[in-house]
């Protein structure tokens, strides 16, 4: 099947579509009870998640975050949710645009579409690393994970996992300078191989050189887990990234797997994080 360039081979965090001189980035997720959050979670803290994350695919591609539009299930405290995504509407600077509701029985799931100016152009992608390039990501991993931990115990700060951020500045600060970037959601061995495969490389990883947020013993699980927002970019050999990030490896020409993780070659069946099918 021939795809719309516009959906970039679906290849990506996002769409997008130009339309003259600018250009509208689009994105669209899904979460769903029992999977994304827990079934007695606080629906404001779920309503922020849900925007946090979309807005987090727009940081990706260095946009400006517009509005959006909400699919709604009905559940069990509905003002509550609409508190929180009052919140997190005001905190992204977004607009609601639109959307549907509905009532259904069983398991709660929720979707929501983002829409975003492209503030450089070309808009990156994930799909532009060459061999050679350096590897890098903003912040920690492993945040949610133990901000799920805190949150399950009542032990510990469960913002993380709860209420997490978007790097929206950062994206747009990076958008002009890096050959690929995303952002990391599904857990950085993961997200790593889906940029790999997407440019056509092996992405080389240093596991110790990777920030963590969690105790050293768990650096495995860590890097495995997901969930931390932050941006995974790649930039020109020599090139210094314009903000704060950790380089954690570097580009190679395409092997037999698209990650070789402390010298060991990694597919995504060696678990690399979640999957959602």
């Amino acid at each position: 099947m021939a795809w719309n360039p516009a959906a970039r081979n679906l290849d990506d965090d996002c769409a997008v579509l130009e339309i003259g001189d600018t250009a509208l980035v689009i994105t669209h997720d899904a979460m769903a009870e029992g999977l994304h959050f827990l079934p007695d979670q606080d629906p404001a803290d779920v309503a922020w998640k849900l925007v946090a994350s979309n807005v987090s695919d727009l940081a990706a591609k260095g946009a400006d975050p517009l509005g959006v539009m909400l699919g709604y299930q009905f559940g069990h405290d509905d003002l509550r949710f609409l508190d929180g995504f009052k919140e997190a509407l005001g905190a992204f600077e977004l607009i609601l645009l639109g959307g549907d509701s509905i009532s259904s029985t069983g398991a709660q799931v929720l979707g929501l579409t983002a829409i975003g100016l492209a503030t450089h152009r070309p808009v990156p992608s994930r799909a532009g690393a060459k061999p050679g390039d350096t590897l890098w990501i903003t912040g920690p991993v492993g945040a949610a994970m133990m901000g799920l931990e805190a949150l399950q115990t009542g032990k510990g700060d469960s913002t993380a996992y709860r209420r997490p951020g978007a790097l929206v500045g950062e994206g747009m600060v990076l958008a002009p300078h890096v050959s690929a970037i995303m952002d990391v959601s599904d857990g950085l061995l993961l997200d790593a191989a889906r940029m790999a495969r997407a440019s056509g490389v092996t992405l080389a990883i240093d596991s110790e050189a990777v920030p963590l947020a969690a105790p050293e013993e768990r650096r495995d699980e860590a890097l495995r887990w997901g969930e931390d927002y932050q941006l995974l970019f790649t930039l020109p050999p020599g090139a210094t990234p314009p903000i704060e990030a950790s380089r954690i490896g570097q580009a190679r020409k395409a092997s037999t797997a698209p990650i070789l993780l402390d010298g060991a070659l990694l597919s995504e069946a060696d678990g690399l994080g979640y999957r959602h099918s």
